[in-house]
């Protein structure tokens, strides 16, 4: 992958502010002559054809394994800067020519990226199910002790209205024996 870039305009401790930023996130920033750019592009298999005509002014290279780092690069220093412009850019073989791009190529994922996404991606029906799972243990254990609590309250009551009624059998029984009792005097 790389980028080119214009970055005429920035003074001698600008341009060291972007290579600094440019080496902490591997990117190779290299300023190149047009006619030399052009004489490279022209022997290579790809055709460059469409980029010769961004090979004019000032010209610098900007190499990096990851694609969309120089334009994160490049939007991040224009925060505090009016350069580097954007001149054109090749990721995976495709061509993006113009400053007006760059918004495009920062919102490009990487292959890392990209990679962890679908990880992620992949790993989250799994995590769903689990979480489901255990916090199905956590209601079903809920349940079956609401269940049980209601099971035990019911046979109390049930204990309680058979001793009651026992009590009520008893006297009725006793109230009829005083009577056929009293009856048989």
């Amino acid at each position: 992958h790389f980028y080119l870039a214009d970055i005429s305009g920035l003074t001698a401790e600008e341009s060291n502010d972007l290579r600094r930023l440019c080496f902490k996130r591997d990117v190779s920033l290299q300023v190149v002559k047009n006619t030399l750019l052009k004489k490279a592009m022209e022997r290579n298999d790809s055709n460059f054809e469409e980029f010769y005509q961004t090979l004019n002014g000032n010209t610098s290279i900007m190499f990096t394994k990851v694609g969309n780092s120089p334009a994160k690069i490049i939007k991040e220093f224009r925060k505090k800067h009016n350069t580097p412009i954007l001149k054109a850019a090749v990721i995976e073989g495709c061509f993006y020519l113009g400053d007006e791009n760059l918004n495009s190529l920062v919102e490009l994922k990487s292959k890392e990226e990209l990679i962890a996404e679908i990880i992620s991606i992949l790993q989250s029906p799994a995590k769903n199910v689990l979480s489901l799972l255990q916090s199905g243990e956590k209601k079903l254990s809920g349940i079956i002790k609401t269940l049980s609590e209601k099971e035990e309250k019911i046979i109390e009551t049930k204990a309680e209205e058979t001793s009651e009624m026992t009590v009520e059998e008893e006297k009725e029984s006793e109230d009829g024996n005083e009577e056929t009792s009293e009856q048989e005097s």
